[in-house]
C-alpha cells in the first residue's frame, strides 16, 4: 500500500516527489517595457532636434528660409537634379517679394547657395519625423513600450507634426506683399515649439534613466522650494527664447552693437514710437532688444540665487547640477553681449548663442529634474 503524499507536494513528470520552487514577488520581477532602448531612441530624437536649431539658425542668418516657396513634403525630398530643374526652382524664387526687392540680381549660382540650407532643414524634419515613426511604431508593436508612457511618447510625434505646419506657416508670411523675411511673430512660434519639443525630449529622457521604483522612493526626498525655483527659471529661460527670436526676426541686436548702454542709452528715446502701444512689444528693434537683454540679467540673478539655494541640499548631485546650470547661464550671458557687440562682424556668433540657450534650456531642465527626483547614492558608496 502506497504511502499518503503531503498535500504540500507535488508529482514529477515520473511520479517523483518534488518540491515546488519559490516564485519572486513584485520586488523580483523584471521592469516591463525597454526603458533603456527607448532613452537610446529619445537622445536620437534630441541629437537631431538640436541639429534642426542649429540649422535653422544658419538658415535665418544667410537669408536663405525663403528660397523654397513651395511646401512639397513628399516630392520636396528630392533637390533639383538637372539644370532644367534649377532654372525652374529659380523662376519660383524670382515670384517672390525676397527676390524682387532685395536680390533681384541673383543668379542660379548663388541661389543654389541659400536653397541648400533650406533643403537641408526640411530634410532634417522629415528624419525627425521617420526616425520618429519608426521608432514608436516598433516599441509599439513589440509592446515594448514601459506603462503610462504611450500617450508620452505619441505626443512627441504630434508636436513634430504641428511644427512641420507652423514652419510652413512661418514660411509662407514671407511670401505676401513686400516682405523680405519671415514673420517675427511666427519665427518666434516656430523657435518657441521647437524647444517645448526638446525639453520634453529631455524630461523624458530624465525620467527613464531610472526605475520607476527608484523615482517613487526620490520623490519621498523631493525639495520643494528647490523644484519652484527651478520651475521659475525654466520659465524665464523659455520667455528669454521667445525674446530672442523676436530679435532675431526683427534684426533688433544689429541696431544696437553696444554694452552695456543701447547706443548710449539706458533705454532707447524711440522705445515706444509705434502705434497702437502694443506693437512697441513685439516689433519695435529698440523695445524688443531692451526686453532681451533686461530678461537675460533677471535670468542670471535667478541662476545665481538658485545655485546658492541649492548650497544647502542634502543632495550633492543637485548641488552640482545647480551649479554647472548657474556657470552656463553666466556663459550664455557673456556669449549674448559679445554677440551683441560684434554680430555684424561675424554674424556666426549669432548661432553659437542660440547652440548656448539649447545648452542651457536643457540644464536648467536637469537641474529641476534633480530638485524634484533626487539621485540617492547608497549608503555603502559613502554617500547619500
Amino acid at each position: 500500500m502506497s504511502e499518503k503524499r503531503s498535500i504540500f507536494e507535488e508529482v514529477g513528470s515520473e511520479g517523483t516527489t518534488t518540491r515546488a520552487e519559490p516564485k519572486g514577488g513584485m520586488i523580483d520581477a523584471k521592469p516591463r517595457g525597454a526603458r533603456r532602448a527607448i532613452r537610446m531612441w529619445l537622445f536620437v530624437l534630441f541629437t537631431l532636434v538640436v541639429a534642426m536649431i542649429a540649422v535653422g539658425g544658419a538658415t535665418r542668418l544667410t537669408d536663405s528660409g525663403l528660397s523654397i516657396t513651395r511646401w512639397d513634403p513628399i516630392s520636396g525630398a528630392i533637390p533639383p537634379m538637372s539644370d532644367a530643374d534649377w532654372q525652374a526652382e529659380f523662376t519660383h524664387y524670382k515670384e517672390s517679394p525676397q527676390f524682387k526687392y532685395m536680390n533681384p540680381n541673383m543668379t542660379v549660382s548663388e541661389f543654389k547657395g541659400i536653397f541648400w540650407w533650406e533643403w537641408g532643414h526640411r530634410q532634417l524634419g522629415r528624419l525627425i519625423g521617420m526616425v520618429w515613426f519608426i521608432g514608436f511604431i516598433g516599441f509599439w508593436l513589440t509592446k515594448k513600450i514601459p506603462t503610462g508612457w504611450t500617450g508620452r511618447l505619441f505626443s512627441l510625434g504630434i508636436l513634430g507634426g504641428l511644427q512641420g505646419a507652423i514652419g510652413w506657416w512661418m514660411v509662407s508670411s514671407g511670401l505676401v506683399g513686400r516682405m523680405t523675411s519671415v514673420a517675427s511673430y511666427r519665427l518666434a512660434t516656430h523657435l518657441g515649439l521647437a524647444f517645448i519639443i526638446l525639453g520634453l525630449i529631455s524630461w523624458f529622457a530624465l525620467q527613464l534613466s531610472r526605475p520607476e521604483s527608484a523615482l517613487l522612493q526620490a520623490r519621498r526626498l523631493a525639495e520643494p522650494r528647490l523644484t519652484r525655483i527651478g520651475s521659475v527659471l525654466i520659465g524665464l529661460v523659455f520667455v528669454q527664447i521667445i525674446l530672442g527670436a523676436l530679435t532675431a526676426g526683427i534684426d533688433a541686436g544689429l541696431a544696437f552693437p553696444t554694452w552695456p548702454s543701447m547706443n548710449g542709452q539706458f533705454l532707447p528715446s524711440e522705445s515706444f514710437d509705434y502705434t497702437p502701444l502694443w506693437r512697441n512689444f513685439f516689433e519695435n528693434p529698440a523695445l524688443v532688444q531692451f526686453m532681451h537683454r533686461m530678461v537675460g540679467y533677471l535670468v542670471f540673478a535667478s541662476g545665481l540665487y538658485a545655485a546658492w539655494r541649492a548650497r544647502s541640499s542634502a543632495h550633492p548631485r543637485t548641488k552640482e547640477a545647480f551649479a554647472l546650470m548657474a556657470a552656463m547661464i553666466f556663459f550664455q550671458m557673456v556669449l549674448g553681449i559679445t554677440t551683441a557687440l560684434e554680430l555684424v562682424n561675424y554674424w556666426w556668433l549669432g548661432l553659437i548663442h542660440q547652440f548656448g540657450a539649447i545648452i542651457t534650456w536643457v540644464l536648467v531642465i536637469r537641474a529641476r529634474h534633480m530638485a524634484r527626483f533626487p539621485l540617492v547614492r547608497s549608503i555603502r558608496e559613502g554617500r547619500v
